[in-house]
Order: structure tokens, then C-alpha cells, then sequence
């Protein structure tokens, strides 16, 4: 009787530790695009949707993933605009939250997918940028993106991570540690 309680026990905490493998991995992107990540990586905290008709110069209306319909202002005391690419009606962006003086909930940072998505150039990189987080690279090079995704406002090309300086129509600027990278739309 005894070894019969100790191979159940036993087997019940090999079932235990089996069940708690911690590389699992899991949706973090939050904006639809399926991109598998490690579990231990960075959370994101970007609210991912669409521009509805209710923005105006200093207001977002967000209408996020989960149908949700957010007003967000900008804060009116920053020096430079918060919003990356522009806005226009029913362009997808992913948007940071933060507070301004007094407490109330804005739009810190709000990046428009929709501009971004598409191909860029400079001197010495060509690549596309494509809806799922897929990056095609048009000429060779020794560190080719493969992919991308936005993190907590920052823009992560395969495993090189930036800030966007500046997003327009025709320009691109991302900023790491190494300095700032100019890119040109390329039609």
C-alpha cells in the first residue's frame, strides 16, 4: 500500500513540473498580427486600433481591437507632436498612454501603422515593411530584417530596436543608441 501512495505521488509531481514549463509563448503584439514571442520578453502596453471620424488636431478617437471607443487628447504642452505618421480616418495605430498635469489620461505617443507599413531605402538598406510583422528585405545584406513589431512605442526590426524620430509620407528616421537612420519611401 505505501509503494502504491508513493508511485502516485510521484507521478502526480512529475505531472506537476511537467506542466510548469516556463518558455511558453504567447501574443504580446495585442494589435491582431500573430507574432509568437518568448513569455519572458517585454510586455507590451500599446492600445492597437483604428482612427475613427471623431479626430481632430489635438484629439484621437480610438476605436480599439476589442470595439472599445476611446477620445484621447494630445498633451497641448509638448514641444514636439506626439502623433508619428499622421492621422486620418480608419488608419490603424498603436497608441501609448500617459498622464498630463493634472492627472488625466492622454495620448503619449501614438504611431500610425498604416504609414509605416510599406518600402523604405537609404544608402545602404532596402526592405519592406508588410501587415503580420513580416519584413522583406529587396537586396542582399549581412543582417537582414525579417521582422517587425512595436513594443511599448518603440518600433523592433527583427532584433534591433528604435525609436521613431519622425514618420511622414516619404520619411522615415529611426533613432537607437548608434545614432539616427534616415529612410526614403521608395514607390
Amino acid at each position: 500500500m505505501r509503494k502504491l501512495i508513493f508511485i502516485c505521488l510521484s507521478a502526480l509531481l512529475v505531472m506537476m513540473v511537467a506542466s510548469c514549463d516556463e518558455t511558453k509563448t504567447k501574443n504580446v503584439l495585442g494589435n491582431g498580427d500573430s507574432l509568437l514571442i518568448d513569455s519572458t520578453a517585454e510586455q507590451d502596453s500599446s492600445l492597437y486600433g483604428r482612427c475613427g471620424d471623431g479626430c481632430a488636431m489635438n484629439t484621437l478617437q480610438l476605436i480599439t481591437d476589442k470595439g472599445d471607443t476611446l477620445e484621447l487628447n494630445y498633451d497641448p504642452d509638448a514641444e514636439t507632436s506626439p502623433v508619428q505618421g499622421g492621422i486620418a480616418v480608419g488608419d490603424r495605430v498603436a497608441v501609448q498612454l500617459g498622464k498630463d498635469a493634472y492627472g488625466t489620461t492622454i495620448a503619449s505617443s501614438v504611431i500610425n501603422l498604416t504609414t509605416l507599413l510599406g518600402k523604405w531605402q537609404s544608402l545602404d538598406r532596402k526592405f519592406e515593411i508588410k501587415e503580420g510583422g513580416v519584413v522583406e528585405t529587396v537586396v542582399n545584406e549581412q543582417k537582414p530584417y525579417t521582422s517587425w513589431k512595436i513594443v511599448n512605442g518603440k518600433l523592433v526590426l527583427s532584433t534591433d530596436t528604435f525609436s521613431i524620430y519622425e514618420l511622414g509620407a516619404d520619411s522615415l528616421y529611426l533613432e537607437n543608441s548608434v545614432g539616427i537612420f534616415a529612410y526614403k519611401r521608395v514607390k
